[in-house]
Order: C-alpha cells, then structure tokens, then sequence
C-alpha cells in the first residue's frame, strides 16, 4: 500500500506533478456572451428525433460531463458527437430548463 504514495503527487487531469500542473483547479463557469443553441433533428434517423445540443462552450471532458448530466436528469439515453450532445426523443423544453438552471444562456435552434 506504500508504494502508492506517489499516485497522490499528480493532478488526476494531466497527470502531471501538481506543483507543475498547469490545469485550472477551478470549475469552468459557464460563459453568459455565448448561447448554447438547443434543437431537434431526425434526419439519417428513420423518422426517430433526436434532440441536439450545440455551440457548448466547454472542451471535451465539459461536454461529456453536461450530457451525462442530462441524459440523468432526463431518464434517457444519448451520446457526444462532433463536440455537440444527442439526447434521444425530444426534450427541447426540459433541456432548455436544465441548461438555464445551470446559468448557460440557451436559444432555441429551428421551429
């Protein structure tokens, strides 16, 4: 069990030596000048809508984070494609509040 000890040296983002580290220790606050745009698609889906999530302000390991959130809060599957997240059926007005209680600005894409 020791021999462990170093395993507390490292961030657990970079893996680098935390006095090295050049990761933000801080939570990413969501940006109020950028608006996350909220829409619905069934196009390549047989008919099936999926409800998209774009224009996120966050990197990668953000944007994962947010859809598992969602996919939580709303009971239902999805995934990340291409920087943006893929909520299965249409969720439109449920993820709108969820993203606005979480502080983003939201506009809601197409009809």
């Amino acid at each position: 069990m020791g021999q462990d000890n170093w395993r507390k040296l490292l961030c657990p983002k970079c893996k680098q030596l935390k006095s090295t580290c050049t990761c933000s220790t801080e939570p990413s606050v969501p940006s109020k000048s950028t608006a996350i745009r909220v829409g619905r698609e069934t196009k390549g889906r047989r008919g099936k809508g999926v409800t998209t999530v774009s224009d996120l302000p966050l990197d990668e390991n953000g944007i994962t984070e947010l859809a598992t959130k969602l996919k939580t809060r709303l009971g239902t599957g999805g995934t990340v494609k291409d920087g943006r997240i893929e909520i299965q059926g249409d969720h439109r007005d449920r993820i709108i509040q969820e993203l606005e209680s979480l502080g983003y600005r939201v506009k809601r894409a197409g009809g």
